[in-house]
């Protein structure tokens, strides 16, 4: 199928992430509609002190960081002062990112990186780590919402983890999201990047609240739709929703390529 105009691709990312999500898409020849399904907000619980003082006092062994979120919000937990120590300590273990993304996110703070997986994913760090990690120490900043899949591999391999939720994801609720739904039963747009499977429910979520949750999958299925890994894509198929992208890479950039490989090769 040729397509006349631009492509328009739906961007549910979070605001922190729509400059750079609009620039880059719009970079590769997309129009782009940037509506956020999902938002995020710092946390705190019991075991941020233990972990900062874990690291701070070399009782750290490895350091997970499994996002960039996650290290901004680490950060915006200890007091600025304090921040460069605590890079400075977190330079004397071993930082592990989760995928070039949060790698890059680290190192553009003074944070060496040690290693990344081969494949970004939880079970791509437990591949990687696990024959090395038996009695030692192991402490990671997520998200309310990281599933248990890593902590559970890791003391398998026999490490000692300490895990501690440093921002939750909430669901926003406002007219641009409904708005956003319209636009995709009214034919607009062209594909879907899901980036989350919060992000899938919430979209259905928002489709349902407008009474337009099977006509909003048969859009789906008449669209390319990308789900940046397995878990996603299978949110996604357990709304009956056809999966068109998943990339190998799990990064957004790889998304929206593939995306324009198959308009492109269809065109």
């Amino acid at each position: 199928m040729a397509y006349e105009k631009k492509p328009v691709l739906a961007i549910m990312r979070p605001s922190v992430y729509k400059e750079e999500s609009v620039k880059l898409a719009m970079s590769m020849g997309f129009d782009v509609m940037a509506v956020p399904m999902i938002e995020l907000v710092g946390v705190q619980d019991s075991a941020f002190n233990p972990f900062f003082e874990h690291i701070t006092k070399k009782e750290s062994d490895y350091v997970i960081f499994t996002s960039a979120n996650g290290l901004d919000f680490t950060l915006q937990k200890i007091p600025y002062v304090m921040r460069d120590m605590f890079i400075e300590a977190l330079n004397r273990t071993n930082v592990i990112a989760i995928g070039p993304t949060t790698k890059r996110s680290l190192e553009e703070k003074g944070i060496k990186v040690m290693g990344m997986p081969g494949v970004y994913s939880s079970e791509g760090l437990i591949k990687y780590l696990c024959k090395d990690v038996k009695g030692k120490n192991i402490d990671m900043a997520r998200s309310v919402f990281g599933t248990t899949v890593l902590t559970e591999g890791l003391t398998r391999c026999g490490a000692n983890v300490l895990e501690t939720k440093v921002y939750s994801l909430y669901r926003p609720d406002g007219k641009e999201q409904k708005d956003l739904i319209r636009s995709a039963l009214e034919g607009k747009i062209t594909a879907f990047a899901f980036t989350s499977s919060m992000m899938v429910h919430n979209f259905f979520e928002v489709a349902k609240e407008l009474e337009a949750e099977d006509s909003i999958v048969q859009v789906l299925n008449g669209s390319i739709v990308a789900a940046i890994g397995l878990p996603t894509a299978e949110t996604l198929r357990s709304y009956n929703v056809n999966v068109s992208v998943i990339p190998e890479e799990y990064t957004f950039e790889r998304i929206l390529r593939n995306i324009m490989d198959i308009l492109t090769a269809g065109s």
